[in-house]
């Protein structure tokens, strides 16, 4: 076990290593120069010169590639070409908003999935399992900013019972922050929630056909007794898988709903940085995005020795 988690472990710091030197080449090969974006086309060659020596982008590829590299190790993301302000203190700020919404999407979505999924799969040959199925198709099929933006026109401007955008934070005025949170959090999590429910209904109905679930059933168990205590955990494992990737997408999508909400978060921090031309910042942003990514799927793949028996009895 502690082989498989130190080669795991190797595997996202190699994993983050290449991306990167992929997040740097990838803005090292986008047209124009920053410092001339920055100041403007009233700008003189000598101030361009000096802010390239001032952020180092006159010296070689690879030297400012070690540089920005050793910076990030030590927490150091650098400074805006824009505005000229530390940039990790701005990530760090707006991906606690991020972090906020993710974190209540999610819940949202298990809110609705395991209870959902876990009835369609007891019910799966119903009529209401069968609509169940169906209503979770219809969930996968909607855009989030789509969702997001039917959300605004009932319940914000029609009902006025949320607010249609914007931000409080919680140690402010806790109730402004949960109101503004509502609509956000359920337009990701909704979509989230329906594709979380096909998965748990598949995985809950294949354990329900496993022998040892008849055998608990022909000891005299209820179907719901013999899942709880011989089916859940085995009906965990692929559920987790997907869980994963869910969270990685929700950190995309809340790039688009962050910016439908007017939530000043990473992704509306990312979007404006890339209108603003701030690559610098764009990086920043883009490699903390990264590291999320990488860094649950490090801990799922350390979750399955917990959950799944068999990762933790085979070879490394």
């Amino acid at each position: 076990m502690v082989t498989r988690i130190l080669r795991r472990g190797l595997i996202f710091v190699v994993s983050l290593a290449v991306a990167s030197v992929v997040v740097f080449v990838f803005m090292a090969v986008l047209p124009g120069d920053p410092a001339q974006v920055a100041l403007g086309t009233n700008a003189t060659p000598e101030a361009v010169r000096q802010m390239r020596s001032e952020y180092g982008t006159d010296r070689p590829l690879l030297v400012q590639y070690a540089e920005w590299v050793g910076g990030l190790v030590q927490g150091d993301f650098g400074r805006s070409y824009v505005t000229g302000a530390e940039i990790g203190p701005q990530i760090l700020d707006r991906f606690q908003v991020t972090l906020w919404l993710c974190v209540t999407a999610m819940g949202v979505a298990l809110a609705i999935a395991l209870p959902l999924g876990a009835f369609a799969a007891a019910r799966h040959r119903t009529l209401g399992g069968t609509v169940l199925s169906g209503l979770s198709q219809v969930g996968v099929a909607i855009p989030n900013f789509l969702l997001g933006i039917l959300l605004i026109m009932l319940f914000a401007v029609h009902l006025g019972w949320f607010p249609s955008g914007g931000w409080t934070p919680p140690a402010e005025d806790p109730v402004a922050f949960a109101r503004k949170l509502v609509l956000p959090a359920v337009s990701l999590g909704l979509v989230q929630g329906a594709i979380l429910t096909r998965y748990v209904r598949s995985a809950v109905v294949d354990v329900l056909r496993e022998d040892y679930v008849r055998t608990a059933r022909a000891k005299g168990l209820r179907p719901y007794q013999a899942l709880v205590r011989h089916g859940l955990r085995n009906a965990a494992i692929p559920v987790v898988t997907v869980l994963a990737l869910q969270l990685a997408t929700l950190l995309i999508g809340a790039v688009v709903i962050e910016r439908v909400f007017v939530i000043p978060g990473l992704g509306s921090l990312l979007l404006d940085g890339v209108g603003d031309r701030d690559l610098l910042l764009v990086q920043g942003v883009v490699m903390v995005l990264a590291l999320a990514v990488l860094l649950i799927n490090f801990l799922v793949d350390l979750l399955y020795t917990v959950v799944d028996p068999r990762v933790r009895t085979a070879a490394p």
